[in-house]
């Protein structure tokens, strides 16, 4: 029989890419419209990141949550809503003074990360299991901080996707699925090709695959131009897989991706011509346990 394999999509992330390709949304109006698009292309998830209209960039803004959550959930399309918790771990140290951070910086507390996704109860929401350097930057998210934020995620009754970008970041989550920070069974993202982190390669997604609890639910994606290998390598280990704007700004090589939707179009094209099926959004709902959000 078919596995039923579910899409998540992430619609925009934080890095510097509206200049890159125009199709990456900014405005909540234009994310919550990429994210319907996306659902009605085949993905059951929508992951999202808000950014600030007039800069572009990243922001923590719980209004433009709000706002994208709203308009989604409005539109009568059917999707499991997903917040990121990773805005607000940059760190640059400054060029005089290491101690004094860059103006790039973004470190906030752990209570700030999380406050959007305890107000507004999102069903699932991203957590990530460590630091690493991301390019340039280094992506900050301490023990202690980690394990604040699970709390938090816990204890408002949300889903942790837990975002893995290296082996030890697997290793640190088994510890926090024994210490009662996670429930099982978990579901965890295995982040491949990121800058500095695990590549995009089936050696690196069956090792950290295989270092997951037996139980656990998880989904790939690989970065750039591996988006769609590990799309089918995912399908060919029993993964699920993300695809968007956030993680990749082509649709082949050369040319870039029109939408979100045309890359989700493109992942289902592919998990049907290795013989699976799309999971609509209830399934999901089904499949990894969700209440469905308000």
């Amino acid at each position: 029989m078919a596995r039923k394999v579910m899409i998540a999509c992430a619609l925009t992330g934080a890095a510097d890419t509206p200049g890159k390709n125009p199709a990456v949304p900014v405005t909540p109006k234009q994310i919550a419209e990429s994210g319907i698009e996306a659902a009605k292309a085949g993905a059951a998830i929508v992951h999202i990141h808000v950014r600030d209209p007039k800069t572009t960039g990243p922001s923590m803004e719980l209004a433009h949550y709000k706002e994208v959550m709203d308009r989604i959930r409005d539109s009568g399309v059917d999707v499991v809503i997903n917040l990121t918790t990773g805005a607000g771990a940059r760190f640059v140290p400054g060029s005089n003074d290491p101690m004094v951070p860059d103006p790039k910086s973004t470190l906030r507390t752990a209570a700030e990360r999380v406050r959007h996704v305890v107000e507004l109860k999102p069903e699932i929401c991203s957590i990530d299991m460590g630091s690493i350097n991301m390019g340039n930057y280094v992506f900050v998210n301490t023990v202690p901080q980690i394990e604040e934020i699970a709390i938090a995620i816990r204890e408002c009754g949300v889903t942790p996707e837990i975002e893995v970008f290296e082996p030890g970041h697997i290793v640190l989550s088994n510890r926090l699925i024994k210490t009662g920070h996670f429930k099982s069974p978990p579901l965890f993202q295995i982040c491949l090709g990121v800058t500095w982190g695990a590549p995009a390669t089936p050696e690196s997604m069956k090792f950290m695959r295989d270092l997951l609890p037996a139980d656990a639910t998880w989904f790939t994606f690989g970065c750039a131009a591996q988006q769609f290998p590990m799309v089918a390598q995912a399908m060919l280990y029993g993964g699920h897989v993300r695809v968007g704007l956030e993680d990749n700004l082509y649709l082949s090589r050369g040319k870039l991706a029109p939408s979100n939707a045309a890359l989700v179009e493109k992942a289902a094209t592919i998990i049907d011509a290795m013989g699976e099926e799309l999971a609509t959004a209830a399934e999901a709902r089904a499949m990894l346990g969700l209440r469905k959000a308000a």
